[in-house]
C-alpha cells in the first residue's frame, strides 16, 4: 500500500512539473488535458485519480513554479553567491530567460492568463508577487538607505518593468529589438534605486 501511494505521490508530482512547464510556455489554454496526460505517459482518465478539476491542476502548477526569483534564492541559501539585486534584474532580462518561459517566472509568463483564471490560481500569485515585492523593496532599501513607503513604490515599478520587458521582448519579432528592451530596461532599473534621493 505504501508504494502505491509513493507512486501515486510520485507520478502526481511529475504531472504537475510538466504542467508548470508547459502552461508557461503555451498558456493556460495553449495545452489541453488530453495532450498533457499523453506526454506525462498517462492515460486522460488517470487524471481525475489526481485532480478535481483542470482549475485545481493549474493552481498547483503555478504555485510549484520555480522561476528565475527562486533558483537566485536557493543558490543563495545553499552557499552559492548572494542574491542582489543587480543579479536578479539581469537574470530576470536575460536573453535566456526570454527564451526559455517554461523554466522562467510565471508571473512574466501567465500574468495575462491568470487575470482570467479562478479565484484559487488567482490567490497563489498574488502570493507570489507579494513576496517578490517585499524582497525587492528589501533590496533597494539596502542599497539606498531609503524609508520604506519609498522603497517598496520602487519594487512595485521595478516588478511591473520587469513583467512588462519580458513580456514585450517575447512578443516582438526583431530579435535586436527585444535585446534592446530587456538591456534598456535593466540599465535603467539598476542605475535609479541607487541613485535616486541619496
Amino acid at each position: 500500500m505504501g508504494h502505491s501511494r509513493a507512486e501515486k505521490a510520485e507520478t502526481h508530482e511529475r504531472i504537475v512539473s510538466l504542467a508548470s512547464k508547459r502552461f508557461r510556455e503555451k498558456g493556460l489554454t495553449g495545452i489541453g488535458i488530453a495532450e498533457l496526460m499523453k506526454e506525462a505517459g498517462l492515460t486522460v482518465g488517470g487524471f481525475y485519480k489526481h485532480f478535481d478539476s483542470r482549475d485545481d491542476l493549474v493552481a498547483e502548477a503555478l504555485g510549484s513554479a520555480v522561476g528565475p526569483w527562486k533558483r537566485l534564492v536557493d543558490a543563495a541559501a545553499s552557499g552559492g553567491p548572494p542574491m542582489t539585486y543587480d543579479a536578479f534584474v539581469d537574470d530576470y532580462l536575460s536573453e535566456a530567460h526570454r527564451n526559455h518561459p517554461s523554466t522562467g517566472c510565471p508571473v512574466g509568463a501567465l500574468a495575462g492568463d491568470v487575470a482570467r483564471s479562478d479565484k484559487r490560481t488567482r490567490t497563489i500569485a498574488t502570493r507570489q508577487i507579494a513576496e517578490r515585492l517585499e524582497w525587492l523593496a528589501n533590496s533597494i532599501r539596502a542599497a539606498s538607505g531609503e524609508d520604506k513607503g519609498v522603497t517598496r513604490s520602487r519594487a512595485i515599478m521595478t516588478l511591473c518593468a520587469l513583467v512588462g520587458a519580458i513580456t514585450i521582448a517575447r512578443a516582438v519579432s526583431d530579435q535586436e529589438l527585444s535585446r534592446e528592451i530587456l538591456k534598456t530596461v535593466a540599465q535603467l532599473l539598476k542605475t535609479s534605486p541607487r541613485h535616486h534621493g541619496r
